[in-house]
């Protein structure tokens, strides 16, 4: 796997930055001891799961008022991590939350999130184009009060300066189709304007296959992002056709089933700055394709994904516990696991399906939030790009938002992409 081109969607896409990396092996948190352990699941065991998934996204819209973002990652010690992420409120997890809040039927509070990155949008410090950046800081949005919509950043004390990540800075294309996804979901007018105008900056990453996939850096001039990943391609394909933007649409949903390999029955991850292919294997771009376009043959991707991503490493299928971003096998990620979840269901295979909600319900943390990882650091075989060629790009065993709003969906067995 070459680990450069999908290593810059994932920086931006998640957001994960230099702080992450060079953080210590930090100890797992202890996992709450759960009844959705059980050998069948029932309608109540999913009700609790996404009641208790949930739990802890409330509590946090609680502790303010008015339009908010909430924050991404648990931050509990005094590692670089949690300094540089200590009011990190990552734009996809928010869109994401926001979904999962809709799904309940928490219309209120999925608005208060959309409301939130829509004034973000419309009061950037710079931009005046329609794109949102990969993240800004958690807390209130204030209408009257432009300097609250602004990347997060962190006080460097060796520096003596305020210092801001470019990853976090940036945009990536992903992130901005889900708020996409968010907007049209709730469909109020202001929401529709704020999609419209976020796909006119979207509709300019046209390639001659796919859409590029955004920038990274900070303004004026970021970087651009020359790769087209089949994962972003297929959230665009979705927001495009949410808006009626039928030609853009089918230019984005024609370059991921390009990306699909049939004689593996699984999707390449995209192409890479140079054009070529790249046949790494991702969990998401084999996983959202049958979500989103069910019943026109992509199911193989999550047959592929079982098989090479599933923990225990050899096991069959029934006997799997979860899912490991890459195929190393050296731990679960709790936010992917989910996603299979949802797709499970959807394909009527409910026994594993629970069996893989198990494994999620027992790494929620006391404090409610579900880890991303359940070890201290999960690889993923990719890099930031901060370190070009290296594989540098790993999660942590903190509480992540996204990891929740996907373990709720599941529960609810309601797609993001409708």
């Amino acid at each position: 796997m070459s680990p450069l081109p999908p290593a810059a969607r994932r920086a931006t896409r998640r957001g994960l930055t230099r702080a992450l990396l060079a953080a210590p092996f930090l100890p797992a948190p202890a996992p709450v001891q759960s009844a959705w352990a059980q050998p069948a699941w029932t309608q109540p065991a999913w009700a609790a799961l996404a009641r208790d998934a949930l739990a802890p996204v409330r509590a946090a819209m609680g502790a303010a008022e008015g339009p908010l973002l909430l924050k991404s990652f648990t931050t509990e010690g005094r590692e670089e991590f949690d300094r540089v992420h200590g009011e990190v409120a990552f734009t996809y997890d928010n869109a994401l939350a926001g979904l999962a809040l809709l799904a309940s039927g928490e219309r209120a509070a999925a608005a208060r999130i959309a409301e939130g990155l829509r004034l973000v949008q419309e009061q950037d410090r710079h931009w005046r184009d329609g794109r949102l950046r990969n993240a800004y800081a958690a807390g209130r949005v204030h209408a009257e009060a432009p300097r609250s919509a602004r990347p997060p950043g962190w006080w460097d004390a060796a520096q003596g300066r305020w210092l801001e990540d470019g990853y976090q800075a940036g945009s990536a294309a992903g992130p901005v189709a889900f708020a996409i996804l968010l907007w049209t979901a709730l469909g109020d007018p202001p929401f529709r304007a704020a999609a419209g105008r976020a796909a006119d900056w979207l509709e300019g990453l046209r390639a001659p296959a796919g859409y590029r996939g955004g920038t990274i850096g900070h303004e004026p001039a970021p970087d651009a992002l020359p790769w087209v990943s089949t994962e972003q391609n297929l959230d665009l394909a979705v927001a495009f056709a949410r808006l009626g933007r039928e030609a853009a649409a089918g230019h984005a949903a024609g370059f991921v089933r390009s990306m699909w390999l049939p004689a593996e029955r699984r999707f390449a991850m995209g192409l890479t700055p140079e054009g070529a292919v790249n046949p790494g294997s991702a969990l998401d771009a084999n996983l959202w394709p049958a979500l989103a376009w069910p019943g026109q043959g992509f199911e193989g991707g999550l047959d592929w994904v079982l098989a090479r991503h599933g923990l225990p490493a050899g096991a069959p299928a029934a006997e799997l516990v979860g899912l490991d971003f890459d195929d190393d096998r050296d731990g679960v990620w709790l936010e992917g696991t989910a996603q299979a979840v949802l797709l499970l269901r959807r394909l009527g295979r409910e026994a594993l399906a629970g069996r893989l909600a198990a494994t999620v319900a027992r790494h929620r943390r006391p404090d409610g939030w579900i880890a991303a990882a359940s070890i201290p650091w999960l690889t993923t075989g990719l890099g930031t790009g901060l370190r070009p060629g290296v594989a540098d790009f790993r999660y942590p065993a903190r509480g992540h938002l996204a990891a929740n709003a996907w373990a709720a969906l599941a529960a609810l067995d309601a797609s993001p992409f409708g």
